[in-house]
């Protein structure tokens, strides 16, 4: 791990505030390590002190921007636009359903009118 003088973020991803996918964003690692090392942190102190800390890290420390990617290897990024095509996909589909009807139904509404 090496620090490449980015800036911390709260990622917009996250579970609750977004802490833990934030830190794993910056320092390239897997957020399920971040967040078992958060946990076995919290169970070793003491749970008050953790949450607190936690608590405090969400107000402090500032979301991520908009647009930005979160990753250094813009895989993130790639996966969002990938979600918004895969749903704009999802939307067209629906669109032309509406627009064309049923094939099916159209064919039962033919054989059953007697067409």
């Amino acid at each position: 791990m090496t620090y490449t003088g980015r800036r911390m973020y709260r990622s917009r991803n996250g579970m609750l505030l977004g802490i833990c996918q934030g830190i794993a964003d910056r320092y390239d690692m897997p957020v399920a390590v971040v967040r078992l090392i958060f946990i076995i942190i919290t169970i070793a102190t003491a749970v008050a002190p953790c949450v607190i800390i936690y608590l405090l890290a969400g107000f402090i420390i500032p979301l991520e921007p908009r647009g930005g990617s979160r990753g250094y290897n813009g895989k993130s990024t790639m996966d969002d636009i990938k979600d918004q095509f895969d749903d704009l996909k999802d939307r067209v589909n629906r669109m032309e359903d509406e627009a064309t009807g049923d094939k099916e139904s159209d064919w039962d509404r033919r054989f059953h009118n007697g067409r």
